[in-house]
């Protein structure tokens, strides 16, 4: 299962990580896998094509972690669209991904 977390202070988004498999089909063939790196990836690189600064991340066998994410009324926008078509993706495929949100 893909789990992902993401932390805010009232309504600005800090923290995201996304670690896990989706487990829908075999490795290379997963389209639940694909949509959540597709979504992420280009939310990512949005980000940092309209401000380079606008976060930080850390990539690994097992997910991505983004943080130090900018207060800029931009990149919260792109953050909010991430997670809203992350949270698309769980009520597609609830079996496969699990998002949690909290406060700080």
């Amino acid at each position: 299962m893909i789990k992902i977390k993401y932390l805010k202070s009232g309504y600005e988004y800090d923290k995201v990580s996304i670690l896990g498999h989706a487990l829908y089909d075999d490795y290379g063939k997963d389209i639940v896998c694909a949509a959540v790196s597709s979504i992420v990836i280009c939310s990512v690189n949005g980000i940092l094509s309209i401000k380079e600064h606008g976060l930080k991340y850390m990539k690994s066998d097992k997910g991505i972690i983004i943080d130090n994410i900018s207060k800029d009324k931009n990149v919260q926008k792109l953050i909010d669209n991430m997670i809203s078509l992350l949270k698309q993706l769980e009520r597609d495929y609830p079996d496969n991904v699990k998002l949690e949100g909290g406060k700080l």
